[in-house]
């Protein structure tokens, strides 16, 4: 065992030794306590610590489903898995998220990305396309 200096206030090594009176202990057997009281509260794991925090809910429901539908209003016209969210949440979703998700599958099509495919190279993607003409990016004389 180490032996160690430490400071405290005046206060609390008189509450110190009134504490350790009363329980018929050493000074230190009451400082050891608490240190060792002290030691499971610091933090755990975060996966530890999160395991299980939500077993004992009962005003969500199933946990699971309730996860998914959490999981299901942050999806996006333009998220891949639009259509099948849209199709299982229908509530989750209005007109204006279905125009822009027509709006985004026609932009893809002028592209000619298909829906679920990866997008083409950004530098590719910038370059017009067939029968139209580039802007010139030259400036008029003064």
């Amino acid at each position: 065992m180490t032996r160690i200096l430490a400071d405290l206030p005046d206060e609390d090594i008189k509450w110190l030794d009134q504490l350790a009176v009363e329980q018929g202990k050493s000074r230190a057997a009451i400082l050891r306590e608490a240190v060792a009281a002290y030691r499971p509260q610091t933090p755990l794991d975060w996966i530890e610590a999160g395991f299980g925090a939500w077993k004992n809910r009962t005003d969500i429901g199933d946990a699971v489903e309730w996860q998914r539908r959490e999981r299901a209003g942050s999806t996006r016209p333009w998220d891949p898995d639009y259509p099948e969210v849209r199709a299982e949440f229908p509530d989750l979703f209005d007109e204006q998220d279905d125009r822009e998700y027509e709006i985004h599958t026609a932009w893809l099509a002028e592209q000619g990305i298909k829906p679920g495919e990866t997008y083409p190279d950004p530098a590719k993607a910038m370059q017009t396309r067939p029968g139209t003409k580039a802007k010139s990016k030259k400036r008029a004389k003064k």
